[in-house]
C-alpha cells in the first residue's frame, strides 16, 4: 500500500473512527492483498508509510471474498470484476485475507 493511500486510510480512520472504516482492496495475488490488510490492520510492516507503528484494527477485505461479493449488485460485480476474477487465485487470497483478519482484525464481526 502506497504511503498516500496509508495516509487517506489514516485520516478516514481519525475523521470516522476505526469501527466504522472498510478497506476493500484489488490485489491480483494473496500475498500483495495479505500485506496491504497487515497494514491497515497491524500497522505498516515496511517501516516507511504513515501508518508506522499505528495499529488500526481496520476491517479489510479482497473484493473477490464472498462478504464483499454479497455485498455489490450482481451485474456490476461481473462488469467490474468478474474477468479479474477469474484468472485470480481466489482460494489463496481467501486464506490469506482471513489469517491477517484473524491475527489483527479489531473491528471485524
Amino acid at each position: 500500500m502506497d504511503l498516500e493511500n496509508q495516509r487517506r486510510v489514516k485520516e478516514f480512520a481519525d475523521e470516522f473512527g476505526p469501527e466504522n472504516v472498510v478497506v476493500v482492496v484489488g490485489a491480483s495475488e494473496g500475498e500483495a492483498a495479505g500485506l496491504a490488510a497487515e497494514t491497515v490492520e497491524a500497522g505498516d510492516p515496511t517501516f516507511a508509510g504513515p501508518l508506522t507503528g499505528v495499529q488500526l484494527g481496520l476491517a479489510c477485505y479482497h473484493i473477490c471474498e464472498p462478504q464483499m461479493k454479497e455485498e455489490v449488485d450482481a451485474d456490476v460485480y461481473e462488469d467490474q470484476v468478474g474477468m479479474m476474477e477469474m484468472v485470480l487465485d481466489v482460494d489463496d487470497i481467501v486464506e490469506e485475507m482471513t489469517s491477517i483478519r484473524d491475527e489483527f482484525c479489531k473491528y471485524c464481526g
